[in-house]
Parts: C-alpha cells; structure tokens; sequence
C-alpha cells in the first residue's frame, strides 16, 4: 500500500471544487466511516467532510494544501503542510496526522495548525 500516493488524492480533494470531483478522491482515498478534526471542526464521515471542504473554498477560493513532509509507518502517517492561495502563495502552515485502515484508506485525519486571531 502506497500510504503517500493515498494521502496526495485526499489533500488534492481539498484543492477541487465540486462535490463531484471530490467524491471521485475519496472513492481512491478515504473510508466511508473517516474522522476528520482540526482545531475549528470535527467531521465524522464523507457528507459532513464534504460540507466543511466546500465551506473552506467560499472562505479561501482557490485554497489548496501542498505536502512538504510526508513520512509512515504501521498504517499511520505524518504530513507537513502549506496551506496555499489560488496563486500559490503560503497563507499558513501545519502539521497532519493521518491513520489508514486494512484497504490503505484514511480512516482518520487530525490537522494541527495555528487559529487565526478572531480580532
């Protein structure tokens, strides 16, 4: 199981647009029962997942993550991260922690990065 190749098809369905397109990466790289938290957001399955990344594209148009770390062992990875603009520009940076499951899919996804200042 190529634990990366898996882990670029779930962060490349950050990056597309429609539900379709997204749909279409998580047949490849998530299971139907995944949990995604972050700092702002606990999603439990694909619909609420989804919901919160076509949020993330009203928030940040064009926004897309870029993994410039990525290491793996026992069915569990690490990843680091550039949280990217339409035009490639770094907006932040952080850390991910992903589990996969018997089929080499993310079952769990834990991303950890600095909350923006509400004020």
């Amino acid at each position: 199981m190529d634990h990366q190749r898996t882990w670029e098809r779930y962060a490349q369905s950050w990056k597309v647009k429609t539900a379709e397109e997204k749909r279409a990466l998580y047949a490849e790289s998530l299971s139907p029962e995944c949990v995604y938290t972050d700092p702002l957001q606990r999603c439990s399955g694909l619909a609420e997942l989804e919901a919160y990344m076509l949020k993330f594209h009203e928030q940040i148009p064009g926004g897309h993550f870029v993994t410039k770390r990525f290491q793996t062992h026992h069915d569990k990875s690490i990843a680091e991260w550039d949280l990217c603009d339409a035009k490639g520009q770094v907006l932040g940076d952080g850390v991910s922690f992903g589990e996969y499951d018997g089929q080499g899919r993310l079952v769990r996804m834990t991303g950890f990065f600095q909350v923006p200042d509400p004020g």
